[in-house]
């Protein structure tokens, strides 16, 4: 039974997603923890609703130039508390040390709304529509200390459409990333990914392109 802590800033519809599946299809994995950077995050309310404990570490209450240490050191021991085989960022609006990602290597998972390598960092949908592209989408990857980069494990493509603007193309990517990263997750928890040359490759054969 694999042990996941998810983080999250707001909402969290890609950790509910994530805890509806893991119910829904018998994963042999359990969800540990939801821990937020944010008081106020309405996914703690959700998870709460489930059974699922939850934490806060505040990024606001560190300050000086060590804040950013400071804050992974904590958030690192509280995770731990919960011992998790998978460590999930849903949302979680905060770059992280290299040390923090060091900690975690080849056990956590983020997802980014773009077709990786391509629009790292934020606005990826109205970056692409400036750009005239004619697809936008999502990518799910192992997380380095490098922004948005790491080993590829899935990505979902969209089609732009005639009058397409940013909160269109962001709803219709959404969608696909409620499919994607479930999968995605429970790809991990049942042993089924393989790192090879810096490369992700699903053991059973799922397909890792979602549509």
């Amino acid at each position: 039974m694999k042990s996941i802590v998810i983080l999250i800033s707001g909402r969290g519809s890609n950790m509910e997603a994530i805890v509806r599946a893991c119910a829904a299809e018998g994963w042999p994995a359990r969800i540990a923890a939801v821990i937020s950077n944010r008081p106020g995050a309405a996914g703690l309310a959700f998870a709460a609703s489930h059974g699922i404990p939850t934490a806060v570490v505040d990024h606001k209450a560190f300050s000086g130039p060590q804040a950013r240490e400071a804050f992974d050191a904590e958030l690192q021991r509280v995770i731990d508390g919960f011992a998790p085989d998978l460590l999930v960022l849903a949302g979680f609006m905060r770059i992280l040390t290299p040390g923090f990602t060091a900690h975690y290597a080849d056990r956590m998972l983020n997802i980014h709304p773009s077709l990786l390598p391509s629009f790292t960092g934020l606005h990826t949908h109205a970056r692409a529509l400036e750009m005239g592209c004619k697809f936008v989408g999502a990518t799910v990857h192992f997380v380095t200390a490098e922004l948005d980069h790491g080993a590829i494990v899935a990505q979902a493509v969209a089609p732009v459409q005639a009058g397409d603007d940013e909160d269109s193309l962001s709803a219709r990517v959404l969608k696909l990333e409620h499919r994607m990263y479930p999968a995605a997750v429970r790809w991990f928890v049942q042993g089924q990914l393989a790192i090879e040359g810096g490369l992700v490759r699903q053991t059973a054969g799922e397909s890792q392109a979602f549509s």
